[in-house]
């Protein structure tokens, strides 16, 4: 093994270790199942300090490359059990509750009505055949009509961590360093880990990511930028055009690539300042339609210039080769018809008003929660455990704030969905409060 890796070892340091043992995973000179030898004799052979081998397993263990497995030792792992260990967290579950504000999900009453759409379906159910376009041209019209910037190349996918997930692997290599938002989305930060990338975190305020905190990602090596343009998950906060400008600024005497995941979609508020009305050749623009349209229809669309689209596309030949084009006929059914649009229109008016009321409430408790727009709030407290615990005996499930965070844990956060709080919104607000500590609570009870 000691040869094996001393032949790809290109730097002396533990990224150029996990590297090495990476690619020779990759050529086969290494096998899964494989059991690595102690760091000490690996340290030895290679002439490296046991703390940089030790650092070089630490990267592997957390890209789900290699794990520790009792007297066996540290082994390689077979490729499937890479595990969404963040996503996981964020989404346990150790009980029922009476009212589950954990989900992050949509409220399932403001969803559009499918029943037209199925109908219309009827003419159109002839099979199609493995020649047939990946997407239909009508639908391809209609995304385009509203897509920002020039999008060379517009594809359709099953929905937007399909496109997140297309994305990393064409295009993020192991320990490739990529800026994310932080706080993050999970399933994101989950696919950087397996990747093998080295996240940085970009701070965010009210009007989205820091442009200083962007400069100091790109000046440490960061070569792409992931960010929601508005409706964060988890903060509700929207990037305005002069924010976007900035950020522009800061991009655009680089080669940093951006994707853009507008995951909340028609359901969002604010309008969508794109850096890729800037930066065309550089961005990769992912819209969603699950919280607008329907989870269930796992459907995406993925469109920016043709050097990065292009490759997704051909990629996703070797498996499901193209989204439901039935799928997509629904889809194209539900942006162009005027019920399915007003349907949409009072979703988006009343999870802007639910948001407000819940945020509005908090504040009568000195509960001061940020951003704008979405179906969530990022809710401080105290302390993260005792807050879940007290929303918990109280029949409120909540998600942990930790498995969003990027690098060392700030102040304490929930995240709150608040989708399906249509009333009670003082009184929920009240548990709220008193679970994060808030000093306000028991003089406002």
């Amino acid at each position: 093994m000691i040869e094996v890796l001393k032949a790809r070892l290109e730097q002396p340091t533990a990224r150029g270790l996990a590297h090495a043992l990476s690619h020779a995973i990759a050529d086969g000179a290494l096998q899964p199942g494989q059991r690595l030898q102690p760091i000490r004799s690996v340290a030895a052979g290679l002439q490296l300090s046991p703390t940089t081998v030790s650092a070089a397993w630490a990267l592997l263990s957390r890209a789900g490359t290699i794990r520790t497995d009792g007297r066996r030792g540290t082994i390689i792992c077979e490729p499937s059990e890479a595990a969404p260990s963040r996503y996981r967290k964020a989404l346990e579950r150790h009980s029922s509750f009476d009212l589950d504000l954990s989900t992050g999900v949509p409220d399932p009453d403001l969803l559009p009505d499918l029943t037209g759409a199925l109908h219309d379906l009827q003419p159109v159910l002839t099979p199609g055949t493995y020649l047939d376009p990946p997407v239909l041209p009508a639908l391809e019209r209609e995304l385009r009509a509203g897509w920002p910037g020039s999008a060379e190349t517009l594809t359709v996918v099953d929905g937007a961590m399909d496109a997140l997930d297309l994305i990393v692997r064409c295009l993020v290599g192991f320990s490739d360093r990529v800026a994310v938002e932080n706080p993050s989305f999970p399933p994101l930060l989950d696919l950087l880990d397996a990747a093998g990338a080295e996240v940085i975190g970009v701070n965010l305020d009210n009007d989205g990511p820091l442009p200083e905190s962007l400069r100091a990602a790109v000046a440490a090596g960061a070569r792409m930028f992931f960010c929601q343009p508005r409706a964060q998950n988890p903060t509700g906060v929207s990037m305005g055009a002069a924010r976007a400008a900035e950020l522009a600024a800061v991009l655009e005497p680089t080669d940093v690539l951006v994707v853009e995941n507008d995951s909340a979609g028609s359901v969002a508020t604010a309008p969508l300042a794109s850096l890729a009305d800037r930066l065309p050749n550089r961005v990769l623009h992912v819209r969603s339609f699950s919280k607008s349209h329907g989870p269930d229809l796992r459907l995406a669309a993925l469109g920016g210039p043709a050097a990065l689209v292009e490759p997704i596309v051909e990629r996703r030949f070797l498996g499901q080769g193209w989204t439901s084009r039935l799928l997509q006929q629904v889809l194209l059914h539900l942006l162009t018809h005027t019920d399915t649009r007003r349907q949409v229109a009072h979703a988006r008016a009343e999870y802007a008003r639910r948001r407000h009321a819940m945020v509005t409430a908090l504040a009568e408790y000195g509960v001061q929660v940020g951003g704008s727009d979405g179906i969530n709030i990022w809710l401080p407290v105290a302390d993260e455990a005792a807050a879940m615990v007290r929303l918990a005996s109280r029949g409120i499930g909540a998600t942990a704030g930790a498995p969003f965070s990027v690098g060392p844990v700030g102040r304490p956060h929930l995240r709150i969905t608040v989708a399906s709080i249509a009333s009670e919104h003082a009184r929920i607000a009240g548990e709220l409060a008193a679970a994060a500590g808030a000093s306000g609570w028991s003089a406002a009870r």
